[in-house]
């Protein structure tokens, strides 16, 4: 066989799965299933019409308390609060009957959507384990001297990181931590020094608009990161720009709170420097396989991309094999059409029915 990325990263998989967890993770072997990693490789490289992570929803319980905590401390704008049910919300959906209330906050580089459905009152909500599987968290950036890791800890972040106090990785002049909000969902927070503040995602207009912090990642956990990738890569169009493999590395262990930690990762840029879509799959602690998809409205997160042409896309994509929940349904500012991942993680395609909405991307992203 090739002495490939791909290759090595199934040869280490099995045998770092061996090792750690005494049997060997399910790799598929479908010669189908190949990435390779471009350094620079960015969503502008894609020869389709997507754009970009638009935004992130979380689906809550108590949407006043949730609104509160995130509002308050990041400071981002609500740009529209206000009930949805009716046809359209019906058929994007697939739920007849459905109603739910959403707050809109306008982050500097992308959408940040917190949402209550009726039918999910009362249901109980768990804590995400850092080792998944799902999407389980998104990630705040912000400066070290003004840190929004002070902020989510003083507003009543229940930090998992050891110590309580971010980790700094490797002396790089970034420190890191995780945390949950009350309701169980997961946040990374990210604090960098000047040096890769401003080498890094960081645009000096955002400090102008006020802003302090930013959000930078979908962050999805997989039992199978060689399947995912390559997911990804199909549906993207374009390949991975970063891999990694860390085993028992103590510093990222105390980042999730875990002795031991051994893991595989892949990136995908999603712009030219703040946002991404990181996968992980952790061999200690085992992410175990997630059976049958998530439903759309379930506690937690889900992400959207948006397009130029949703037709289109949708078309595409169905032609890989990807099945929507309905076809495009104009529904508030978008056309929206929601599907499923090959890990039953849930996101959707937008396409801004505007075209210079100022919640598309070409105006989002300051």
């Amino acid at each position: 066989m090739a002495d490939t990325p791909i290759t090595r990263l199934k040869s280490r998989l099995a045998l770092a799965c061996s090792l750690a967890a005494g049997v060997a993770l399910s790799v598929q072997t479908n010669s189908s299933l190949a990435y390779e990693i471009d350094p620079e490789s960015t969503i502008a490289d894609s020869p389709t019409t997507l754009l970009g992570i638009n935004h992130i929803a979380l689906s809550v319980r108590d949407l006043d308390a949730a609104l509160a905590f995130y509002q308050g401390v990041t400071g981002y704008e609500v740009i529209r609060r206000e009930a949805v049910s009716g046809d359209a919300a019906e058929r994007l959906f697939s739920m007849p009957g459905i109603r739910y209330e959403t707050a809109v906050l306008e982050a500097p580089n992308m959408l940040f959507e917190l949402n209550e459905f009726s039918h999910n009152a009362g249901k109980p909500i768990t804590r995400m384990p850092v080792q998944g599987p799902g999407m389980t968290h998104t990630c705040f950036q912000s400066p070290s001297n003004d840190s929004a890791f002070d902020r989510f800890k003083a507003a009543g972040a229940d930090i998992l990181s050891t110590g309580g106090e971010p980790i700094d990785l490797g002396g790089y002049g970034v420190t890191y931590a995780y945390a949950y909000d009350a309701e169980g969902n997961m946040i990374e927070l990210e604090q960098l020094d000047a040096e890769p503040l401003h080498a890094g995602a960081y645009n000096e207009r955002w400090e102008e608009k006020g802003y302090n912090s930013w959000m930078t990642q979908v962050a999805l956990v997989t039992h199978d990161i060689v399947a995912l990738t390559d997911f990804y890569e199909k549906i993207l169009a374009f390949a991975p720009y970063r891999e990694g493999d860390y085993v028992n590395n103590e510093r990222i262990g105390e980042i999730a709170g875990v002795e031991n930690t051994s893991l595989l990762a892949s990136w995908f840029r999603m712009n030219e420097r703040s946002k991404t879509i990181e996968l992980w799959q952790y061999r200690n602690p085992l992410t175990e396989q997630y059976i049958g998809k998530r439903g759309l409205t379930d506690f937690g997160y889900s992400f959207s991309i948006e397009v130029g042409d949703i037709h289109a896309e949708v078309a595409r994509m169905t032609e890989l094999g990807v099945e929507f929940v309905s076809a495009p349904v104009k529904l508030g500012d978008f056309w929206q059409a929601y599907t499923h991942d090959i890990d039953g993680n849930v996101f959707s395609l937008r396409q801004a029915i505007e075209a210079n909405s100022p919640y598309s991307i070409p105006q989002l992203e300051l």
